[in-house]
C-alpha cells in the first residue's frame, strides 16, 4: 500500500484527483492517477474510465483511462487487529427525525402510493489526524468481500466506501447483476433466520429486476435466494445474468437498473420522488454507483464492472459524513429501521478515527 499512500498524497497536494479501489475477494489494488484537475463527465457511455454517478442521475463523472497514470500492484495482507468503536450514538432529535421519516413513508404505502421506499439519514462524526490511504486500508481489511474505493476530485471532494452490491457487470454481450436487500446484524449464529418483511422485500427488488432487463435481454437467469454477510451485516441476496440483446447499449441497461428497488423504491419513479421531497437532504454520490466503465484494465477484454454507493462516506475538512439507508416496507417498524441504520453506520465507523 505504500506506493498508494506516496501517490496519493502527492495527487491531494496538488489538487489532482484519483480514485484508488479494490474488487470484492481480490487481492490487486488499482490506481487511476488524473494528470489534470478537469472535470470529465460521461456523455455516451463508451468512455474508458472510472466513473462515479449520483443518486438523481444529475452527475456521471469519469477519471479517464487515457488521461491517468494506472497502477495495479498486489495487495500485502494486513493482520493489523482492529477493535470495535464505541461511538456516541446520534442524539434523541436524529432518531425522532429518522422515525418520523420512515412512519412518513409506512403512511404512504398504506395509501397505495407506492409498494416500497428506501429511506436514509446522514450523520456526521468528528475526525482526529483522518488519515485517509489508512482508512481505506481499514476498510480493504474489514471488508474483503466488498468493493472497496477512496475517491477524489478537487471539484468534487472525498468520498470512501465499502460496498456490498454489484449494481452491473458486463463482458462483451454477458451481464451479471444482483438483487440485494434485508438487514440484520450478526449474532454468531449458524443458521440465518429471515422475516416475512425481508423476505417480501427481497423478492420486490428481484421481481422488478428481472421484469426491467426482459427489454434488453435474450435470456434471463435467476439463482435462488440466499444469505450474505458484509462485514457484521447479513443481507438476502440473489444472482441475475444474462446474454444482451445486440441492440441493447450499456447506457440503456444502466438507466433501466438505476436505481434500483434496494436503495429508491418500487415502482421508481414515485418512491424516488417521495425521497427527493421528504428525506431533507442532498444524498448526493450516496446510492449512485461507481466502478469501470469499459476498461481495458480487465485482463481478458473490455468490460464494465459497477457497484451501487453503499456503505460510505464523504470526508469533508475533520468531519466525516456517514449515509445509511433502509428499506420500508407495509410491515416496517420505524423504531427497527433505526436500528438497522444504526448497524449500518458501525461498520463504516470501524475504519475511522475520531
Amino acid at each position: 500500500m505504500e506506493i498508494f499512500l506516496d501517490k496519493a498524497t502527492k495527487q491531494i497536494e496538488k489538487n489532482l484527483p484519483f480514485v484508488v479501489y479494490k474488487k470484492p475477494d481480490e487481492a490487486n489494488v488499482i490506481g487511476l492517477f488524473q494528470e489534470n484537475d478537469t472535470l470529465f463527465e460521461v456523455n455516451d457511455f463508451t468512455e474508458k474510465g472510472f466513473v462515479f454517478a449520483s443518486f438523481d442521475g444529475s452527475q456521471t463523472l469519469i477519471i479517464p483511462e487515457n488521461q491517468s497514470e494506472i497502477i495495479n500492484v498486489d495487495r500485502i495482507e494486513d493482520k493489523t487487529d482492529i477493535p470495535e468503536k464505541e461511538a456516541n450514538l446520534p442524539n434523541e432529535v436524529a432518531r425522532n427525525n429518522f422515525e418520523t421519516l420512515v412512519a412518513k413513508g409506512i403512511q404512504a404505502i398504506e395509501n397505495n402510493e407506492f409498494k416500497k421506499v428506501v429511506l436514509s439519514r446522514k450523520e456526521t462524526v468528528d475526525l482526529v489526524d483522518f488519515d485517509l490511504v489508512t482508512a481505506f486500508g481499514k476498510l480493504v481489511q474489514l471488508y474483503p468481500s466488498t468493493f472497496v474505493y477512496c475517491f477524489f476530485h478537487p471539484k468534487v471532494g472525498i468520498w470512501l466506501g465499502a460496498t456490498p452490491e454489484q449494481l452491473l457487470k458486463v463482458k462483451n454481450n454477458a451481464f451479471e447483476t444482483i438483487a440485494l436487500a434485508g438487514t440484520q446484524k450478526d449474532t454468531g449464529s449458524v443458521e440465518v433466520i429471515w422475516a416475512k418483511k425481508e423476505e417480501e422485500e427481497q423478492q420486490f427488488v428481484t421481481d422488478y429486476i428481472v421484469e426491467r432487463l426482459k427489454d434488453v435481454a435474450s435470456e434471463v437467469i435467476v439463482s435462488k435466494p440466499y444469505s450474505i454477510k458484509a462485514g457484521s451485516i447479513w443481507h438476502i441476496k440473489t444472482d441475475i445474468s444474462g446474454v444482451l440483446n445486440s441492440s441493447s447499449s450499456l447506457q440503456k441497461v444502466i438507466q433501466l437498473l438505476h436505481p434500483t428497488p434496494a436503495v429508491c423504491g418500487l415502482p421508481k419513479n414515485k418512491s424516488k420522488a417521495f425521497i427527493l421531497e421528504n428525506e431533507n437532504y442532498d444524498r448526493t454520490f450516496y446510492t449512485g454507483y461507481l466502478g469501470e466503465l469499459n476498461s481495458s484494465l480487465a485482463k481478458d477484454s473490455i468490460s464494465s464492472d459497477l457497484f451501487v454507493n453503499l456503505r460510505c462516506m464523504e470526508i469533508c475538512d475533520s468531519q466525516a459524513h456517514l449515509y445509511m439507508g433502509c428499506g420500508v416496507t407495509k410491515d416496517s417498524i420505524p423504531g427497527k429501521e433505526w436500528e438497522e441504520s444504526i448497524n449500518k453506520s458501525a461498520t463504516m465507523k470501524r475504519s475511522l478515527d475520531f
